[in-house]
């Protein structure tokens, strides 16, 4: 099976000493080299795994951490001590070391040979020993990483490892992307604003404004040559409505936002952009909002976000490029209205137009619709219901001083009735713990009503994404309580001002 990201590569380093000799040193070489293979092997593991020859002394260390930054294949590390590698050596790698890492904390050996062991065993296997040390001084300089313990036979130690990489892989791209805005956001919601500045630092991704009249001039450009296979491949996908169809009385339409999906597909190409915004008050002479469009581009990984809502195109981006490969899908989402039948709670989520079809399996309607705002023609869209099943929903909020990702664990669920007379394509779900708390502390977070649903990746990808950001992260999941979550975003207050120095 092709990897998802076969690009790209994870190395694993891993660390000893000469005090040994060359005959343990090589046991540790071939020992480190299983390990590796067996993580590049797992299919859980959605990268390469590169192994590296082992490191035992500081030197060689700085210029592994050095190499690993300067590739651009590389989107983290794994590093492991095998034997004892005293931490000394690895202050200056680790503090050079840009690039995420994961200290994988296992051994050789499943079980121990209780009769065989000797001191020559106790001295090639002590990672129990040298792990430690590696730990101390992670801790000791504040080294952002994760922890997974365990054997790689262990099918959670290798479902950890590669949910990490999802996470480097998020990284890597956010710090890849070149986001377009075209127009600028809703006028006076807050919740779209934010420092553009700090985002290209602290998450690398470059975000700036094109005006509308590009895309107006690119829409202009398509010919019909180019419109006629994309129409029919719309009617091999979906179930188009009559009137869309070829000799149907709205059939120009649909051609409409064929004409706007290749202008935006050639136009974001020639950017180099793979995420994009778009802003129903901001339409310049285009005769539709896209929606069409935007559903199929996002299907086809891009980031996007509405009304000019640019964090949102970037966590778009990272979730599309994290679930890569599963089943399940990822889309922008808005909280749009309730069921408060007690005991019954959900969530009914949707947006305008733009909701992408990878969060179904079933066929999608092609349908056109009055939009109510904006001002423009009736646009096409995609109509259909999202999977049941588990999901997250994720937001990405600018607080001044830092930005917070704010996460609920959800359930989707099927509607408890069919939506005749809504028009647009839609999530229900019911959040963890109940529907109450969840409410309550996506409230006193500041979560924004703009998200991201993803049903292809679980909560513990975005952990890892925040912890190599080093940003701020509060998940409202089965365990969440009133008390304790308002004490945590005090206590995160406290320590993310701390930490960002004066």
């Amino acid at each position: 099976m092709t990897k998802p990201y076969a690009d790209r590569e994870v190395w694993f380093l891993t660390g000893s000493q000469d005090l040994y000799g060359e005959d343990t040193l090589r046991q540790v070489a071939a020992q480190s080299q299983e390990i590796a293979r067996a993580l590049d092997a797992s299919s859980d593991v959605p990268v390469r795994i590169v192994w590296k020859p082992v490191l035992t002394d500081s030197a060689a260390i700085r210029r592994a951490a050095l190499d690993a930054n300067s590739d651009d294949a590389v989107i983290g590390v794994i590093a492991w001590m095998h034997t004892f590698s005293p931490a000394k050596m690895w202050i200056a790698g680790l503090d050079a070391l840009r690039t995420p890492l994961l200290h994988l904390h296992t051994q050789a050996n499943v079980e121990l040979p209780w009769s065989t062991i000797d001191m020559d065993f106790m001295n090639l296997n002590q990672a129990a020993h040298g792990d430690r040390e590696f730990g101390y001084i992670q801790s000791r300089l504040g080294v952002a990483r994760k922890t997974v313990v365990g054997h790689v036979s262990n099918p959670a130690v290798t479902a950890s490892v590669g949910t990490w990489v999802r996470a480097a892989a998020g990284w890597a791209a956010t710090h890849e992307l070149t986001l377009a805005r075209f127009g600028d956001n809703m006028r006076n919601v807050a919740v779209t604003e934010g420092d553009k500045t700090e985002a290209e630092l602290r998450f690398g991704v470059s975000v700036n404004t094109w005006g509308v009249n590009d895309l107006v001039a690119a829409v202009a450009d398509v010919s019909d040559e180019d419109v006629d296979p994309l129409v029919a491949e719309y009617e091999d996908l979906y179930d188009v409505a009559p009137e869309l169809r070829k000799d149907g009385a709205r059939h120009e339409s649909l051609r409409y936002g064929a004409r706007q999906e290749l202008a935006l597909l050639r136009l974001l190409g020639d950017l180099g952009a793979t995420a994009f915004t778009t802003n129903f008050e901001d339409l310049g002479a285009l005769r539709q909002l896209p929606g069409l469009a935007v559903q199929r581009l996002m299907a086809k990984g891009f980031g996007f976000g509405a009304e000019g809502d640019w964090k949102t195109a970037v966590l778009v981006r990272a979730a599309k490029v994290m679930g890569a490969g599963l089943p399940g899908g990822a889309s922008l989402m808005e909280d749009y209205t309730y069921n408060l039948v007690p005991g019954n709670e959900k969530i009914l989520g949707a947006h305008m137009l733009e909701v992408c079809p990878s969060l179904t399996t079933a066929r999608p309607t092609l349908e056109v619709h009055p939009l109510g705002i904006g001002g423009k023609e009736d646009p096409v869209r995609l109509v259909f219901d999202t999977d049941a099943g588990p999901g997250v929903v994720v937001a990405l909020s600018d607080m001044r001083d830092r930005f917070r990702l704010t996460a609920n664990v959800v359930d989707v669920v099927a509607p408890d009735e069919k939506l005749p007379r809504l028009p647009v394509a839609r999530a229900v779900w019911k959040p963890r713990p109940d529907f109450a708390t969840s409410a309550e502390a996506w409230l006193t977070a500041g979560g924004a009503h703009h998200t991201v649903l993803t049903t292809a990746v679980g909560v513990e990808v975005f952990e890892d994404f925040a912890e190599i950001a080093r940003t701020e992260l509060l998940v409202i999941d089965e365990d969440t309580t009133r008390r304790r979550f308002r004490d945590e975003i005090r206590w995160n207050s406290a320590y993310f001002r701390l930490a960002a120095g004066i």
